[in-house]
């Protein structure tokens, strides 16, 4: 008596069902992952009426190469040696019509270590 021995035949694995998966291990990582850090900038929006006009007001400029501070031209580096950290002041900060956002990001950065100091940018 001979046995019959069939040879079993391996079914193909659908190629479907694991592109699926992958793209949806691609979107789950995509949507819970963070890229890149941003950083947040504060300053004070215009409030009503005149309440702070015992203040001293120092008016900045900021044109696309260079700064001023109450008229006087100022680096960058140098700005936060004008401002008095102990008294408070409100700096007004102008900006050209060729200042980037990136100027405008580096000079608020500049000025937050200057705990006295409330900012307000004019257009």
């Amino acid at each position: 008596m001979a046995l019959e021995t069939r040879k079993k035949r391996r079914r193909r694995l659908s190629m479907t069902s694991l592109i699926d998966v992958i793209f949806l291990l691609l979107l789950f990582f995509m949507l819970t992952s963070t890229f890149s850090k941003f950083g947040e900038v504060e300053f004070a929006t215009a409030t009503e009426g005149g309440s702070e006009t015992d203040v001293p007001l120092r008016f900045v400029k900021l044109e696309q190469d260079r700064i001023l501070v109450d008229g006087t031209e100022v680096t960058l580096d140098a700005i936060t040696t004008l401002f008095d950290g102990n008294t408070a002041q409100l700096a007004l900060i102008s900006l050209d019509q060729n200042a980037t956002s990136q100027q405008l990001i580096d000079l608020l950065t500049t000025l937050r270590p200057v705990a006295s100091l409330r900012v307000q940018v004019i257009g």
